[in-house]
């Protein structure tokens, strides 16, 4: 029998093993992402049918294996039926597990991660339907910035200039967010980068400069496709070096959503609705984008696709 030790974990995600065994993918504090096989788990009456569901945190005794550690004991922490009740918060719940699985280590402590992830299934587990998605967002985002690729929302990504949205504007202010660019953008700040690109390429033409230094220039300054969030592909991943600079895709958000996105590195969310004086349908569907966003920006960064984040759009849709 091999080494044994214990370990808090979460079940992450569970695949069937033989014809009564479940292999779990657990993610602990202490020694980061485990395997383990699930003995009998399969079975009517198991002691660890229960425990080895989505979502159950367990105190756990592991016998080590070559490839898959194996499960003696199990005894119950913690588990999330807020979840199971309902298809938007399991969705969301799965969403970010799946997010936090695309940067957790093997046999390396992950004590931030846990603790991050379960707090944050707590939370979306407590909300009220309303919150579920604004939830959801502040998730994305503080796990980016756990794993240090979060996107820059407090100032121009060009610039460095601090941006602060014009509410009584609204929809009508308006700055760039580049996926691959990291953040928000300043209209004018790209503007005035455009210009200098517009400039560099005259001076191509003319024969001022060669090539290699008009494109210097434009590997320097950037080029951008300004697009709207529903004309991305569903998984917007890294180009390939083809040998020249693609063009960033670049979004537009306004006023209100800007607001929002400079509100997820708080611990708690504030009731905006409040403080904003714009409608719930207004503020939802701005939340709505910024999933979207956020979703996009961390499949870039990844290099995979988020695979649970597929029903969202039809558990939030208008």
């Amino acid at each position: 029998m091999g080494k044994t030790f214990r370990v808090t974990g979460i079940n992450l995600k569970a695949m069937p093993l033989g014809e009564a065994d479940r292999i779990l993918t657990i993610l602990s504090p202490e020694e980061g992402l485990l395997r383990a096989t699930a003995p009998g788990a399969r079975k009517q009456n198991s002691k660890l049918g229960g425990r080895s569901g989505l979502f159950v945190i367990n105190d756990l005794l592991l016998a080590k294996g070559k490839s898959l550690d194996r499960i003696s004991q199990a005894e119950t922490i913690e588990s999330y039926p807020g979840l199971s009740r309902d298809l938007a918060k399991l969705t969301a719940g799965q969403y970010i597990a799946e997010l936090a699985l695309h940067q957790a280590l093997t046999e390396h402590p992950q004590a931030e991660l846990y603790y991050l992830l379960t707090e944050h299934l707590r939370r979306i587990a407590n909300a009220d339907n309303d919150s579920v998605l604004a939830m959801l967002a502040q998730a994305v985002y503080q796990l980016l910035a756990l794993a240090g690729v979060a996107p820059q929302v407090q100032q121009c990504s060009i610039s460095n200039q601090l941006l602060e949205p014009d509410l009584s504007i609204g929809a009508d202010w308006q700055v760039g967010f580049s996926i691959e660019g990291g953040g928000i953008v300043s209209l004018a700040a790209l503007s005035a980068q455009l210009t200098t690109l517009e400039a560099s390429r005259k001076d191509l033409q003319s024969g001022k400069i060669e090539a290699e230094d008009f494109d210097l220039v434009r590997e320097s300054v950037g080029e951008y496709q300004v697009r709207t969030i529903e004309q991305l592909p569903k998984y917007h991943r890294r180009q390939r070096y083809s040998g020249k600079s693609e063009p960033q895709t670049m979004l537009l958000v306004d006023a209100i959503e800007l607001y929002l996105m400079q509100q997820l590195a708080q611990e708690a969310l504030p009731q905006v609705s409040d403080n904003t004086g714009f409608a719930v349908e207004t503020i939802q569907g701005a939340w709505r984008k910024i999933e979207r966003i956020l979703r996009q920006y961390a499949q870039y960064h990844f290099d995979r696709q988020i695979r649970s984040a597929k029903l969202i759009d039809s558990c939030f849709a208008r």
